[in-house]
């Protein structure tokens, strides 16, 4: 259950609106040895401290993705940021608590079964792809981008990086070898799930082909590669989709060509930030389209000149995007296709984004809306001004 659909579900006046101050009424004194404070006054701030390093989760038997609390954990009231780990993770539980109803978290954990029941009984094909290693995953480029010291490693990360149109990224990522072998991995699973009759669920629901890769082993190996990776260079290139806080994920394999899916209506995806990845095989077709970034209530507003691009898969080669970039996938006419993504998710700006103004800066059609009325502002302006001259050379004629 993540913090969005718990704030969604719940509205309970003990989280107020972001637009307030979210400072804990806490029992403690202030230097970092209070203890928690009683349920019904939970708060968290509104403005994270970025300087703070926040523990490891991953250790415990958590009902909530363990990145979620390392992220939150920034959030915490200053006399809470130097208590014992147990501290604040129950503090932050029981406010994840507040916002998941018994029944949601049931259906999570009939999930982790579900995950436990394929994990316990499918093969890998190759152990080493649970386990992420860059060395062996990524092209010479990437992982050098990344090896930069902290003061060069974001030039590092865009000097790789190509802008063919706005908010959209390419770059080489990944090797023909870890290509073939997750691609093998995935035929492995699929095979297991057909002669075992495993019914399993499909990456989304516009795709009826494809494997979520989280489901048979790979969380833990995609959660290191968006902590480590595409975190940061959503933080360069999308914080103003949260790219600083993204706390989860959603993995997947799909699977295009004529007897499979074939295309991919237009759409956005229920990510902050995407990342696309070819894995090949041999095909045609398949090219993405994107027509814009647009919030919810913008999304089906029309497209503009400038906003037009069309984006041809070549395997090992990346595409990354802002969630809410309306896109789809043309016919693949020929062969097969398949793609690795990873829909990287903020629970902080889901929340932040509930309290928004009238205008969010990242939608192409609420800059637009503003810019008009700023343009209406101006004109209505001028005209004041120049009616007031007017008036006032017809009352001292010469």
């Amino acid at each position: 259950m993540s913090l969005d659909k718990a704030v969604e579900r719940g509205k309970d006046t003990s989280f107020p609106p972001m637009s307030t101050a979210l400072v804990a009424e806490t029992n403690g004194n202030g230097n970092g040895t209070g203890s928690a404070p009683s349920n019904a006054s939970y708060r968290l701030r509104l403005n994270p401290n970025q300087d703070h390093k926040a523990e490891n989760y991953d250790d415990l038997g958590l009902e909530f993705t363990p990145l979620l609390f390392s992220s939150l954990e920034r959030y915490l009231p200053p006399n809470l940021l130097n208590v014992s780990r147990d501290a604040k993770y129950k503090y932050m539980r029981d406010i994840l608590r507040r916002y998941s109803t018994e029944g949601e978290r049931t259906r999570d954990q009939k999930h982790r079964e579900y995950r436990q029941k394929i994990i316990s009984n499918y093969q890998p094909l190759y152990r080493e792809l649970y386990t992420l290693n860059p060395s062996t995953f990524f092209v010479q480029s990437f992982s050098k981008a990344f090896s930069a010291n902290d003061k060069n490693r974001d030039e590092s990360i865009r000097s790789i990086m190509s802008e063919p149109a706005p908010g959209i990224y390419t770059f080489d990522m990944l090797q023909p070898r870890f290509c073939d072998m997750l691609l093998n991995e995935v035929e492995n699973f699929e095979k297991w799930v057909h002669e075992t009759k495993f019914r399993i669920m499909r990456p989304n629901t516009m795709n009826k082909y494809g494997a979520v890769l989280d489901d048979f082993g790979m969380e833990s190996m995609l959660e290191k590669l968006m902590e480590d990776f595409i975190r940061h260079i959503s933080k360069i290139f999308f914080l103003d989709v949260g790219g600083y806080s993204l706390d989860s994920h959603h993995g997947f394999v799909v699977e295009y060509g004529m007897d499979r899916d074939v295309e991919l209506g237009f759409h956005v995806d229920d990510s902050e930030v995407t990342l696309n990845v070819c894995l090949g095989k041999h095909f045609t077709g398949g090219e993405l389209f994107f027509r814009g970034v647009r919030c919810e209530k913008h999304v089906n507003t029309e497209t503009h000149p400038e906003e037009i691009y069309d984006h041809a898969h070549l395997p090992g080669r990346a595409i990354i995007h802002r969630g809410r970039h309306r896109h789809g996938a043309r016919a693949t006419t020929s062969g097969h296709r398949l793609n690795l993504l990873l829909w990287c998710r903020s629970s902080v700006f889901r929340e932040l984004k509930k309290h928004q103004k009238e205008f969010v800066n990242w939608c192409g059609e609420c800059k637009r809306e503003k810019q008009a009325r700023l343009q209406q502002s101006v004109t209505a302006k001028k005209m004041e001004l120049l009616v007031g001259q007017t008036d006032g050379a017809a009352f001292n004629p010469r």
